[in-house]
């Protein structure tokens, strides 16, 4: 799928990119694969693991998806869009709301202009539980820029690229997530506890990255992809990590969830379920609902939706002991920037 084709990671020296470089330099040969990103210091420390001595293929193109103009030479010749730019911490959004709208919304329609002035076949931009039925503003700047890339095939006409969506909720191992604060609170003997009924979805960095490039190979456009992951209870994760930590209950934070939603009723029923994800489908411009994505998928009944309280597939505290014990500390303690996007504890 991708040999000998050229790819494009927005946002490609967070979490996501650095594992996407890893998994598609190791698993791939493309022809060119291209970091693009505004943080120079951190293309730079990627540039000292993945030289362009040692890997020809790879590029570092500074850049912000707010200026549209650097996109579209960036996207020149591009086969594959991964779009995974974004400000994401709950926070900092309701304080600086124009800044995630800048980014979040106006870079979306930006990845969208310079996608189709450059013809690029297939653009996946990577979307978050928080847009599904959102309650705070990083939610709703990413439903919004959900809703662009799905309409954007609408007034692509007969054009390329395709648009797609990939939907997941917390990812275990990036950049801020609960375990590494969990192991460095451990060393207090208190883990602090939102609320003991809490529960996330639980999706690693490397099985994120692999389902975005099954996704590249399944989507006809318009699709918001869910993958089929499994639930944990924080209070789970907690004795997973501390089993003789005492836990202190702090309250639940404004603008955060209880549990997580992926798929809400009201999207449930346009949604197609098959083995390894859902997806809800969108309706073209004639008002009838596009086609799926293969022969294998049955609609969800009536009433449906993806909540992790619901979730029939629980991971047990001894799986996420084995599981978290392969994730390696790629941030210390230091380098995480905690948010309630990252942090459900």
């Amino acid at each position: 799928m991708l040999n000998n084709k050229t790819i494009l990671i927005t946002g490609g020296t967070g979490s996501f990119g650095k594992k996407m470089v890893q998994v598609i330099l190791k698993e791939y040969k493309p022809e060119k694969l291209i970091i693009f990103s505004r943080d120079e210091l951190k293309q730079f420390e990627m540039s000292q693991r993945w030289s362009m001595k040692k890997y020809p293929c790879i590029r570092y193109f500074l850049g912000d998806v707010r200026d549209k103009e650097r996109l579209s030479r960036a996207f020149h010749g591009v086969d594959y869009v991964i779009h995974a730019a974004a400000l994401k911490q709950v926070p900092a959004a309701e304080y600086n709301p124009e800044e995630f709208i800048k980014t979040n919304i106006m870079g979306a329609m930006n990845v969208i202009d310079a996608a189709l002035l450059n013809r690029v076949k297939k653009v996946i931009a990577l979307s978050t539980d928080k847009a599904c039925n959102p309650i705070n503003l990083y939610g709703a700047t990413k439903l919004c820029s959900d809703k662009l890339f799905v309409a954007a095939n609408v007034y692509k006409g007969d054009d390329k690229p395709i648009f797609s969506v990939v939907r997941y909720g917390n990812v275990v191992g990036s950049r801020g997530s609960v375990v590494p604060f969990f192991k460095e609170r451990a060393k207090t003997g208190i883990l602090p506890i939102t609320d003991s009924r809490m529960t996330r979805f639980w999706i690693t960095l490397d099985q994120s990255v692999h389902f975005v490039i099954k996704v590249l190979e399944l989507a006809k456009g318009a699709e918001i992809f869910v993958p089929k992951i499994p639930s944990m209870s924080i209070i789970d994760l907690a004795k997973a990590i501390a089993p003789d930590c005492l836990h202190k209950v702090t309250g639940i934070r404004p603008g955060e969830k209880m549990h997580e939603s992926l798929i809400g009723e009201d999207e449930g029923r346009n949604t197609i379920e098959y083995r390894e994800c859902y997806v809800i489908r969108q309706m073209s411009s004639d008002g009838k609902k596009l086609s799926d994505i293969d022969n294998d998928g049955r609609s969800c009944p009536e009433g449906f939706q993806y909540t992790s309280d619901s979730n029939t597939r629980k991971i047990s505290i001894e799986e996420l002991r084995t599981v978290i014990e392969e994730i390696s500390d790629d941030y210390s303690i230091e380098d995480s920037r905690w948010s309630m996007e990252d942090i459900p504890q």
